[in-house]
């Protein structure tokens, strides 16, 4: 299946473990205002570890209006119109890692602990395999242990460690983690001899 197909299955309605009914659906060029007062929304100090400055209107603008949804998939979550989480399928759609996508994810502050994180990573890594992906990569931070608990639990496992790797916006090192999952299924090898 292509990216194409498996986005057709889009709006698609979830229920968090709270019950609460959310959609799910790729970012769209009218998003701009609410994606804004979504990453608005998110505290100053989780902001730091975001690698693009999205309080600046220009580039959630920018993302809006150049959609490409084959390089970059934002898949939203909205509750009443307004969106309370995104997750994003990065792909490179050329050279030695075309094979391999990075996820990200954020929720709303108010939205987190209803399972919300882990529907969306879910739902693009589904994407990611009806896409003829192979691999996905996720990047954290050493202190977001909770994002990387729930990526090990969907089956990612940690690639790579490196000790004060990365410095934020306020000049204080962390630790890099890189976690990763195998795309491939048994029933792929099962035909190679």
């Amino acid at each position: 299946m292509s990216l194409e197909l498996a986005l057709q299955k889009a709006p698609k309605e979830i229920a968090l473990k709270d019950g609460m009914k959310c959609k799910l659906r790729p970012l769209r060029k009218d998003d701009e205002q609410v994606f804004h007062e979504f990453f608005l929304a998110v505290p100053a100090q989780e902001r730091m570890f975001i690698k693009h400055r999205v309080t600046e209107r220009n580039v959630i603008q920018d993302w809006c209006q150049n959609i490409d949804l084959g390089r970059n998939l934002p898949l939203l979550a909205l509750v009443d119109g307004k969106i309370v989480g995104d997750a994003t399928l990065h792909q490179q759609l050329g050279g030695w890692k075309r094979h391999i996508a990075r996820i990200s994810v954020l929720v709303h502050p108010k939205f987190r602990g209803r399972g919300l994180a882990k529907a969306l990573v879910s739902a693009l890594v589904d994407i990611a395999r009806n896409a003829g992906l192979q691999k996905l990569e996720a990047e954290f931070i050493g202190e977001q242990e909770a994002a990387i608990k729930m990526f090990a639990l969907l089956g990612f496992s940690n690639l790579l460690r490196l000790e004060d790797y990365v410095i934020d916006m306020q000049a204080i090192k962390h630790d890099y983690v890189l976690m990763g999952l195998d795309l491939t299924t048994d029933e792929e090898y099962a035909g190679m001899e």
